[in-house]
């Protein structure tokens, strides 16, 4: 529609046709409208997209026009290099070679402790896909706007084209906490284009305002996010010696070797075949249950361990739950309680929480919360994901697609999750996966998966100690980025 110096832009997700009843019942969400001087468009590169000028980015450019500070462009000052990496053929190979370095997607990058599921040839692909700490990752493509840091953790692995590399003058620590914000995001989110897959371009980050505090505010977030980190590190770090003592308790040699040993039918048929006596089939007749390593790890570790037992004994766990399906009622931030799903299990921050109402799922909330120290696993589309609840999300609600292990106390919780977490582990728990379209397990079966405690009860306390250790200094490490967050809203954004 015209208007005089400007353009209005409409924008209103489509919805099918009604009868008049059918309105009176149900509220039809309005036409989100507001008008833009063409002086606006020139300045946006004469883009046309009603998400350019969306009213929540508009509405965050006038919060930012009211704060005290000076704004700026991103480009301006804090920018040194923003760039993503070449498009290049990605020639993929096995964790066995010892030249090989663990390949990130963007989504992957949020992990607090990325587990690659690709590997790439480091010579072919250092400088292509590496990155340094102190970098700023940004997803540029499908979700746009989740953003990391890149730590010593992260520094390690390669990383997708697909994230943004944004290298800071100074102060990244306040540069990575603007763009976690909402605010930020929103800014971000405001330069989205494309038709079918939503994009940005390292470009439209440099146009992108944000404010120019005191050196001594924007070193004060940048000290608290660098601290966030370093915890991070720390505790992956933690998490590492447990694996590593457990393995070595157990005198378990690599997963490729124990692979190896596992007895097929015939080697020389090309593909893996077995045969499985009469006895053995638990009435299971898909293949992937009866998988030979499954035996080896099952008979390694009946000869090692002092006692091999089932996640379901009432020795070692609680109960383990598998909520049913419920409708959901969403409310706005802050008026509801946190839910997510497995696609975060590995964040320490959730990516795209939503909030479910108190009131409206009041039978089932007690049901769906989750506590310190319990064990999650996925049970469904990915299987095998496994994390331990951290102490910031008490009470928070994971989806039905998660299976709760709560274990009998805390001597043992970390212990079972360093088992969970483990290479060894995992055949055990997707041994049982069925389904003909999307992949399922449930209660009942993670319920059977073997769990080997120590003769050395010491080294078994060491390892559940170390694992709820880390697990504080998530949590630390999740209350010092939230500062952040505090001080840059209250004495930065808002002031």
């Amino acid at each position: 529609m015209a208007k005089t110096g400007g353009v209005v832009m409409v924008e209103r997700v489509l919805q099918p046709a009604r009868l008049p009843d059918e309105i009176q019942k149900e509220k039809i969400p309005p036409f989100k409208w507001t008008s833009v001087s063409v002086r606006e468009i020139i300045e946006k590169d004469h883009r046309l997209e009603a998400s350019v000028y969306g009213i929540e980015g508009r509405q965050a450019r006038k919060n930012l026009e009211k704060c005290k500070w000076d704004i700026v462009y991103f480009g301006d000052i804090f920018i040194k290099k923003v760039f993503y990496g070449p498009r290049s053929k990605r020639i993929y190979i096995s964790n066995s070679n010892k030249d090989s370095v663990g390949f990130l997607g963007s989504a992957e990058m949020l992990s607090v402790q990325p587990k690659p599921v690709k590997f790439l040839l480091k010579k072919d692909a250092v400088g292509k896909f590496s990155v340094e700490k102190g970098w700023i990752l940004l997803s540029r493509s499908g979700t746009i706007g989740n953003v990391t840091y890149v730590n010593s953790t992260l520094e390690k692995f390669f990383i997708s084209e697909h994230a943004i590399r944004i290298i800071c003058n100074e102060y990244p620590g306040y540069v990575y906490a603007f763009l976690k914000s909402k605010t930020g995001r929103i800014l971000v989110e405001s330069n989205t284009f494309g038709a079918v897959i939503s994009q940005i371009e390292p470009k439209h980050l440099n146009n992108i305002p944000i404010p120019n505090p005191s050196p001594i505010l924007k070193q004060e977030i940048h000290n608290l996010i660098e601290e966030s980190f370093k915890l991070r590190d720390e505790s992956n770090a933690l998490i590492d010696e447990a694996q590593k003592l457990l393995k070595e308790a157990l005198q378990l040699p690599e997963i490729e070797k124990l692979q190896s040993k596992a007895k097929q039918y015939d080697k020389k048929a090309g593909v893996l075949n077995y045969s499985v006596p009469l006895s053995e089939l638990n009435s299971r007749l898909d293949g992937s249950y009866h998988v030979p390593i499954v035996n080896e790890i099952e008979r390694h570790i009946k000869k090692k361990a002092k006692e091999v037992l089932k996640i379901g004994d009432e020795k070692i766990s609680q109960s383990v739950i598998l909520p049913g399906r419920f409708k959901r009622i969403y409310v706005e931030e802050g008026n509801g309680i946190t839910f997510f799903g497995g696609k975060q299990l590995f964040e320490l921050d959730p990516s795209n929480k939503k909030y479910l109402s108190s009131s409206k799922h009041e039978d089932r909330i007690q049901d769906l919360k989750i506590h310190a120290n319990t064990i999650l696993i996925s049970r469904s589309g990915t299987i095998g994901k496994v994390t331990i609840v951290p102490e910031h999300w008490d009470n928070w609600i994971p989806n039905e697609h998660i299976i709760r292990v709560v274990p009998i106390n805390n001597k043992i919780a970390g212990y079972i999750y360093a088992w969970l977490s483990s290479d060894y582990a995992y055949p055990l728990i997707t041994r049982h996966t069925y389904g003909a379209v999307v992949d399922e397990i449930s209660d009942k079966q993670v319920s059977k998966i073997s769990v080997p405690l120590l003769h050395d009860k010491n080294t078994q306390k060491t390892i559940n100690d170390n694992i709820l250790t880390a697990n504080k200094k998530r949590t630390r490490a999740y209350e010092l980025e939230q500062k952040a967050l505090s001080v840059l809203n209250e004495k930065v954004i808002y002031a």
